[in-house]
């Protein structure tokens, strides 16, 4: 019972020190607030006593920009458009007979390697031996024919012959008896009978033409019926021969279809034969872009190209010229679709999506600007001979990535040599506005120039850098691209030390 009262004494004085401690606080913020103000009383007291004689007008804000001097040149404008990868040789394998596969090389599958002459499949032959067969026994049967008629040809001319001898006969005897008739030695009837015998001895005659020319209608006949066995016969040995289909020309296979115990129709497709090693590149123009190569004296025809595919960092080039230009504009299309061959082409396939790059013919007398300096409206910022700002119009001519060629004359007939011009606008620059001009640095970023450092290599370091690539795991693209650079006389820097890397790591 005793404790009660001291609990109830200790709350109170917890209470008497909370208030006590708030108290403190409250006058502790008193006393500051009173500072302030009294200081903000003395500023003012001190402002107001104060003199103006500061000058109190607002400086001219001078911006500093990166400038450059205009230098007309003479450029080659490189055209970038996107194209696709071809084979210029390509051929769908098709069934040239109905049947069941019965055998299929180990080379008829997706991507697979054939040489010109290389049988990839055969089809069940049991049917094409038979028509075979039967097709040569056609043709023994028309030429023991032929034979036959041939002999029987010889055979009436003899008999023509001997018909002949007897019609001489006939005839002198005839002759003789009308001499002794005429003499009184002989009778009449002993020349009616030469005369008839005579007679007999002409249709003798004829008998043996007709069967003379019968027997030269039958050896017609039978040499005829010869060729059509014949003929026959080559049919079939052909159609004996398309059971094994071979390839053509050397390539890759793809779009197989075909496989031990399919049953093939006639002309259906069993796969595609392309040729890896001629490759083209189909893009298209707009007309605006065609006609600008057209500009060159020896048109498009010939104009050097390059086609780049993308591979995570390390590009695959390969470079060609253009060859033909499409006949006609396909129906709900425009411009122009250009054909160009490739040489070089390791690493590409057909149905690769590529950058492509066509030289445009030479422009005299322009200028290369970088694209922050051309405002949308096609002027740029000239630096005065007092620091000051001023819009100059240019004529745009090209667009190419970070960069915009102009002509070396502005619309306005003023000349750009030896103007200097801000290369790069913001929005708070404009005309009248003073600057600070600070020329463009010539040293080069060090890392950009070591991506772009090329080192020579040595036999053997070559060869090992090579072994790595072949005993990698990368793709077959990605392999046949580094073995691309590595043959280089230069490689580049960081395509060693990174194989290097890798190889210690």
């Amino acid at each position: 019972m005793a404790r009660q009262p001291c609990r109830a004494t200790g709350r109170r004085r917890m209470r008497a020190l909370r208030r006590s401690l708030t108290g403190l606080f409250l006058l502790a913020v008193t006393l500051a607030l009173a500072v302030w103000a009294v200081d903000i009383l003395r500023s003012a007291v001190v402002a107001r006593m104060t003199p103006e004689t500061a000058d109190t007008t607002p400086r001219e804000r001078v911006f500093a920009v990166d400038v450059m001097q205009i230098a007309p040149q003479t450029l080659s404008p490189v055209l970038s458009v996107y194209g696709e990868v071809a084979s210029r040789t390509s051929l769908a394998l098709r069934a040239p007979v109905g049947g069941t596969v019965v055998w299929t090389a180990a080379t008829l599958a997706e991507g697979g390697a054939v040489a010109a002459g290389d049988v990839v499949l055969r089809i069940d032959p049991a049917t094409a031996q038979a028509a075979r067969d039967r097709a040569a026994a056609d043709v023994q049967d028309a030429t023991g024919e032929v034979h036959d008629a041939d002999r029987g040809v010889t055979l009436s001319a003899d008999e023509l012959a001997q018909a002949q001898a007897q019609l001489d006969l006939r005839q002198g005897a005839l002759a003789r008896a009308q001499d002794l008739g005429g003499r009184g030695v002989g009778t009449r009837s002993a020349i009616e009978d030469a005369e008839l015998a005579l007679s007999a001895a002409q249709s003798a005659i004829l008998a043996g033409r007709r069967s003379q020319a019968q027997a030269t209608a039958r050896l017609d006949l039978a040499r005829t019926a010869l060729s059509r066995a014949q003929i026959a016969l080559t049919e079939a040995e052909r159609t004996l021969a398309d059971t094994a289909i071979t390839a053509p020309f050397d390539g890759n296979l793809t779009a197989v279809t075909a496989a031990q115990g399919t049953r093939l129709n006639e002309g259906e497709a069993i796969a595609t034969l392309i040729d890896p090693t001629r490759l083209e590149v189909a893009f298209r123009l707009s007309t605006a872009q065609f006609v600008r190569l057209l500009d060159g004296a020896d048109g498009v025809i010939g104009l050097p190209v390059t086609a780049a595919l993308a591979a995570d960092g390390l590009d695959l080039t390969a470079g060609g010229t253009i060859d033909r230009i499409a006949g006609a504009v396909g129906e709900g299309q425009s411009g122009r679709q250009i054909f160009t061959s490739l040489t070089d082409a390791a690493g590409f396939r057909p149905g690769d999506f590529v950058t492509v790059s066509v030289q445009e013919p030479p422009l005299m007398a322009v200028v290369l600007l970088p694209a922050t300096a051309v405002a949308a409206d096609g002027t740029v910022l000239r630096v005065t001979q007092g620091d000051r700002l001023a819009i100059q119009p240019v004529d745009v001519l090209r667009r190419q990535g970070d960069d915009v060629i102009v002509a070396g004359t502005g619309p306005d007939g003023m000349a750009l040599n030896g103007m200097t011009i801000v290369t790069a606008r913001t929005p708070q620059l404009g005309a009248g506005i003073g600057v600070r001009p600070v020329p463009a640095s010539d040293a080069a970023d060090p890392v950009q120039e070591a991506a772009r450092a090329v080192i020579p290599l040595d036999p053997d370091r070559r060869a090992r850098l090579k072994d790595r690539v072949v005993a990698s795991d990368m793709t077959e693209v990605e392999k046949a691209r580094l073995l691309q650079q590595l043959d280089a006389a230069t490689v580049p820097a960081a395509t060693v030390a990174m194989l290097e890397q890798e190889a210690e790591g």
